[in-house]
């Protein structure tokens, strides 16, 4: 009987040791699987998304005017214009105007007038590619506009883009005739000349002027330019656009 007792009792602590190693087992084998998702995502209560935050650009301190100067040498702030119908259409405002070299690639011929908003020193430049062996060669009428403009500093002491302003405002004539009538009864009849046409026809005869003097002599093309602009700032009659404005205006005057 003791026997069989303990038998018993041997068989049931066998039983209990399955009994708990098969939970063992089975706890291990729970830990082991995966989540189960769909339970999760119907358990859990979804968040509202936050709104992604876009990044901090760095801070960056601007200056509030820096100081652009032509070749890194000519200021634009002292520079003024002394005829008044002109400030509007003589590009040296430092604001709009102040590059450091005569060459902002604009599309200044797409739209008419566009060419007012142009720096005068750069329209300056492009009139000295004139004629087809002249056409596009910018770096060379750069660098001639340069070395004209050290060369003014030079003679002058002073600042060579007021010269050039003056140059431009005394040079451009205030009155042509134009051609009135037709078939074969044709007059000459005084007008008044608009203030771009001015700076145009001012641009036109100081480098053609300039051209004209280096042809065929020992000067360079910078030297020749550099006494045109000194003469015609001055309102010599030694500068070729100075006497073509006397020219000009003495012809409308005769025909007013």
């Amino acid at each position: 009987m003791a026997k069989g007792n303990m038998g018993g009792v041997a068989l049931m602590g066998f039983s209990c040791v399955q009994h708990h190693s098969g939970q063992a087992l089975s706890h291990s084998r729970l830990k082991v699987q995966p989540p189960n998702k769909r339970a999760m995502s119907v358990a859990v209560e979804p968040t509202a998304p936050t709104a992604p935050t876009a990044p901090t650009a760095p801070t960056v301190q601007i200056e509030p005017h820096l100081d652009v100067k032509l070749f890194n040498r000519w200021s634009f702030d002292d520079v003024q214009v002394s005829d008044i119908s002109l400030a509007d259409y003589v590009g040296v405002v430092p604001a709009k105007h102040a590059t450091y070299v005569p060459h902002t690639a604009g599309r200044y011929s797409v739209k008419r007038f566009r060419k007012a908003q142009c720096p005068i020193v750069e329209r300056l430049t492009n009139s000295l590619m004139m004629h087809g062996r002249n056409n596009g060669k910018k770096l060379m009428a750069v660098r001639i506009i340069r070395h004209a403009m050290e060369i003014i500093h030079l003679l002058t002491d002073q600042n060579p883009i007021q010269i050039i302003v003056d140059a431009v405002v005394n040079s451009g004539p205030r009155e042509d005739a134009t051609r009135i009538g037709s078939a074969g009864v044709v007059r000459r009849q005084a007008v008044d000349i608009s203030p771009l046409r001015r700076v145009n026809q001012a641009i036109y005869l100081l480098t053609t002027g300039a051209r004209e003097s280096a042809f065929r002599n020992i000067k360079t093309i910078a030297e020749c330019l550099a006494d045109e602009l000194i003469n015609a700032a001055k309102g010599s009659s030694n500068s070729y656009a100075i006497k073509k404005k006397d020219e000009i205006e003495r012809v409308a005057k005769a025909n007013r």
